[in-house]
């Protein structure tokens, strides 16, 4: 069973139908191609939605997982394991925070944020700081919780009622943050980019704004760098970029590189907020996973990913805005480092744009619903973007239009 007919006939009757996958199956990659079954070969500059931080199947990146997986996997969190406790220090050598926790997702990490800020208040004697505050928009996971601060109301279509005490103001207003952040906020949870909502880029003073009012009035301020950390915008985290420090933030996609793997990072003051038995995840931290995570950070090192990044990143920059000058379908070109895309007129059919890019050999993702987004491996070369780019600057020439 080595065709794509044969494997998706196979997933129609054994797979979970929540998805819509392409209708084909891949098998192998190398840096920024993959192959499917039947050998065509697509340059994916998708990253598996900015995962593949180094590529797909960099070779020092499975050799690390290979001689882990020999050596040892997991063990409880009863017990130490040597690579999470090298990866907790690499992390907070390269960040401002202070404490790492473990999980598996960013969606896992963005819960854990939660409960700490909570859980923080709670333990200073303030019961009633319980309210949570995020921006319309925003994307921060899957479950419930994450859920609820996700301001986009298609993913809360029927799973009603989310989680309580949650307000959601527009992205980028201070003032709309002002009049909702009060005696009763636990914390502030925003991206320092919008990703899955548009690619936004926060307004000039936003960020540091929300820092002050945070202060100002006691509550928490979370960062979720889940698609906007570990290189992805050009620096470590996005953060640094306006140089504002969270009392804690997220990371997950590229910390693993393709394995999974995420964080909650926090300052030292909230190093007590989630005592033991308040919060745990059975594989968080496991040997496997660290080691994998730790082998990220030495071929950042090596191969000085993240400043290619936000040099590759101007690159791209410069080569989306002539596309966007060019093209009267692409309203314009947003984003920052290498998690950047083309924003498409309201007539322009982004879902079948992305699949005709698919079908000439290009994989792309989708942002906001109407954004071309380009997130690809943070070692992508400046020929593999412009042989995409070329692909895209063909197809934008007579786009597919919602009324065709």
């Amino acid at each position: 069973m080595t065709d794509n007919a044969s494997l998706l006939e196979t997933a129609k009757q054994v797979a979970y139908p929540n998805y819509r996958p392409a209708p084909f199956v891949l098998t192998r990659g190398r840096g920024c191609r993959v192959e499917d079954v039947e050998g065509r070969s697509f340059l994916d500059l998708s990253g598996g939605i900015a995962v593949l931080s180094v590529g797909h199947c960099h070779p020092e990146l499975a050799e690390a997982i290979a001689e882990q997986a020999a050596r040892l996997m997991h063990v409880s969190n009863l017990f130490y394991n040597d690579r999470a406790i090298e990866l907790a220090a690499e992390i907070t050598k390269r960040t401002p925070f202070d404490r790492v926790y473990f999980a598996n997702s960013g969606a896992e990490a963005n819960e854990a944020l939660l409960k700490l800020a909570r859980h923080h208040h709670y333990g200073l004697g303030d019961a009633v700081r319980v309210e949570l505050v995020g921006t319309l928009k925003s994307f921060h996971g899957r479950t419930l919780g994450a859920l609820s601060l996700t301001g986009q109301p298609k993913y809360h279509k029927g799973m009603e009622p989310l989680l309580g005490g949650v307000k959601l103001v527009p992205y980028g207003d201070l003032d709309a943050m002002r009049e909702v952040v009060g005696d009763k906020t636990a914390a502030v949870l925003v991206e320092p980019l919008q990703a899955e909502g548009g690619l936004v880029v926060p307004p000039e003073g936003y960020l540091e704004g929300l820092r002050e009012l945070t202060r100002e009035r006691g509550a928490l301020l979370l960062f979720d760098e889940v698609q906007t950390g570990y290189g992805r915008t050009g620096t470590f985290l996005a953060q640094e970029q306006y140089g504002v420090v969270p009392d804690a933030c997220s990371l997950a996609k590229g910390i693993g590189g393709g394995f999974p793997l995420a964080a909650m990072a926090v300052t030292e003051k909230l190093a007590g907020a989630l005592p033991p038995g308040t919060h745990a995840s059975t594989f968080g931290g496991n040997a496997l996973a660290c080691a994998a995570g730790l082998a990220v950070l030495r071929i950042f090192d090596q191969e000085g990913l993240v400043e290619r990044a936000a040099s590759t990143g101007e690159h791209l920059r410069v080569e989306l805005e002539k596309l966007a000058a060019k093209h009267e379908c692409v309203v314009d070109a947003r984003g920052r480092g290498l998690l950047r895309g083309l924003a498409l007129a309201d007539d322009v059919d982004a879902m079948a744009t992305l699949h005709a890019l698919r079908d000439k050999g290009l994989l792309l993702t989708l942002a906001g619903g109407f954004v071309l987004r380009i997130s690809p491996p943070l070692n992508v070369t400046p020929e593999e973007l412009d042989e995409g780019l070329a692909i895209v600057d063909a197809l934008l020439a007579d786009p597919p239009r919602k009324d065709a």
